[in-house]
């Protein structure tokens, strides 16, 4: 721990990070039993191959950068597989007598000697950013063909899954084919293990009459796989919901289950829905990234003025702060960064969840049971009991809930809440709508946030472009802000799947509650009112932000048109 201490010292004196940084990095790592470097490049403070160069220069060794490297197919050979993805490294020189390796921990001298002795030669290493080095053994061994099934499969069976075959599945499934048991636990697998590879959030298993459909999620946005034989629907089901602990016989009711695994050395939970439709039992199964939910508040995207009002915003004693958007907006990335922010020693936090997504270390997560009338409200008079510092409701669904929120935040508690609602002003009329009394709201919450996600341009492969006059004049965008404009778009890489665009930032809108914004709160004035005196007080649209974040060139005006709109105040 000392080297990397120190290694983290070097990254602040070269303006890399910043202390704060530094000091969230070394809590992070601690916890996680991480690497310094790893978490300063995980919580994305500065850019992987910036603190991959820097690191290697420590250790008196060579940074490499894949995308100059030209690998030969006979030196791919001489490392094996399963040896190059279980210890993450990938050949990339080499003679008679020696093999150079690119790999992203410089400290791991057990791989070196397992690798003089499997392959009999000297072995020297160079660094390289572990992004690539994943991405060089999938190109280079064949895995995005699926020409390797049983490699993928060998990977993916180091996971907390049983694959065996059970005398359960076969007699679930007599009229099925016996003989597809064994591939369709692969395919299964295959399934999954891809997903995680392509960073998808969801993966649906759709019946359709003649097909399976089968579809990932990512970045938001829904690609078509495969469409394996409709004759295996059986089958598949019978093996997800053997790995879901669900009853297999059942076919009439939904039901849901979870799965935990490891793929790319990293765990996954993936919460399972099984619905019955038509043509057959659907199944959606969502791949929840312990990673995901580890940002600071920093990676968030919100504008320096609103980070920084956000930051003090959550340190107040008491009060209720909403989060609003749409379901998959980020609303739970969102509370969860704030909690990670407050998450210390001296802070009581509990939340009541339907249902608890990510497990939180040193956080009281309690998950509603509706079943045995476990319900939100019932939860938060009990926590109350608790002595808690902060509570997180996770939605705001019915008048009790509510008025059971605004009691706790009256009574010196801070109370983070999501609601569903289009902007920040209509969560004030939303929670008057729902009966909770109007001097109520005015006095318990302390600022609205409203969200959406819209993708980022692919870093390798974006470039600048010309938006159409049309573009411009639909965001409205001034000669003025012309002037300072970095207007990118990607162009289509493998990096991004050719879609342009890797990964996923927020669009945000703050309405702190002023004075003004209180006492139109009591009087139970309009939402129209209500953004109208916001933005009069300075308030930035969510549309404006995201028109920012394009004049950046951190996104593209389609995707803000996509998710926002336009609002004459």
């Amino acid at each position: 721990m000392v080297a990397s201490s120190g290694f983290g010292d070097q990254l602040v004196s070269t303006g890399l990070i910043s202390k704060d940084q530094l000091t969230e990095a070394t809590r992070v790592a601690d916890s996680s039993g991480k690497k310094i470097h790893e978490e300063v490049i995980s919580l994305g403070y500065a850019p992987a191959g910036d603190v991959m160069r820097m690191l290697a220069k420590s250790h008196g060794l060579d940074y490499v950068n894949f995308n100059e490297l030209s690998i030969s197919p006979e030196l791919v050979e001489l490392l094996p597989e399963s040896v190059a993805r279980e210890n993450t490294i990938f050949p990339i020189a080499g003679d008679d007598g020696m093999i150079r390796i690119a790999t992203s921990d410089p400290t791991d001298i057990d791989t070196q000697d397992k690798l003089r002795f499997i392959l009999n030669r000297n072995i020297e290493q160079s660094l390289a950013v572990r992004e690539q080095i994943v991405e060089a053994i999938n190109q280079h061994y064949g895995h995005s063909d699926g020409e390797s099934a049983d490699s993928m499969l060998t990977e993916f069976t180091d996971t907390a899954i049983d694959f065996t075959e059970t005398a359960v599945e076969q007699d679930a499934e007599a009229d099925e084919d016996e003989d597809s048991d064994a591939p369709v636990v692969r395919l299964v697998n295959l399934i999954i293990t891809e997903a995680v590879q392509l960073r998808a959030s969801d993966i649906h298993v759709e019946p359709f009459e003649d097909r399976i459909r089968i579809r990932y999620r990512i970045d938001g946005h829904l690609v078509e796989r495969d469409n394996p034989p409709r004759r295996l629907l059986g089958a598949m089901l019978s093996r997800i919901k053997i790995l879901s602990k669900l009853d297999i016989a059942e076919r009439r009711r939904p039901q849901d289950g979870r799965i935990k695994v490891t793929a790319d050395g990293k765990d996954y939970d993936l919460r399972v829905s099984v619905l019955p439709t038509n043509h057959g039992q659907s199944v959606v199964m969502r791949i929840l990234d312990k990673d995901s939910i580890r940002v600071g508040i920093r990676q968030l995207g919100l504008s320096e003025g609103d980070f920084r009002f956000f930051r003090n915003l959550i340190r107040r004693p008491n009060g209720i702060i909403l989060v609003t958007g749409p379901t998959g907006s980020g609303k739970t990335t969102t509370l969860y960064a704030a909690l990670n922010e407050l998450n210390r020693p001296d802070t009581k936090i509990i939340t009541a969840e339907d249902p608890v997504e990510y497990y939180l270390a040193g956080i009281n997560q309690v998950e509603v049971k509706h079943q045995i009338g476990l319900d939100f409200a019932r939860i938060i008079r009990s926590m109350l009991r608790q002595a808690p510092n902060v509570i997180l409701v996770g939605e705001m669904r019915d008048t009790e809930t509510a008025q059971m929120g605004i009691q706790a935040s009256l009574t010196g508690h801070l109370v983070f809440s999501t609601l569903h609602t289009n902007d920040a002003p209509g969560a004030i009329t939303r929670m008057i709508d729902m009966g909770v009394p109007a001097y109520l709201v005015a006095s318990s919450v302390i600022a609205v946030l409203a969200q959406r996600l819209v993708r980022v341009n692919c870093p390798k492969c974006r470039q600048p472009y010309e938006p159409p006059q049309s573009h411009l004049e639909a965001a409205g965008v001034t000669e003025e802000m012309l002037k300072g404009a970095t207007f990118m778009k990607g162009r289509g890489c493998a990096n991004c799947n050719k879609s342009g665009y890797k990964g996923r930032l927020g669009i945000f809108e703050l309405m702190p509650m002023s004075s003004k914004i209180r006492e139109l709160a009591f009087q139970g004035a309009s939402t129209q009112d209500i953004r109208k005196t916001a933005a009069g007080l300075g308030m930035r649209m969510m549309f404006d932000d995201g028109v920012n974040k394009v004049l950046r060139g951190i996104t593209t005006f389609d995707e803000v048109f996509r998710v926002a709109k336009k609002v004459e105040h």
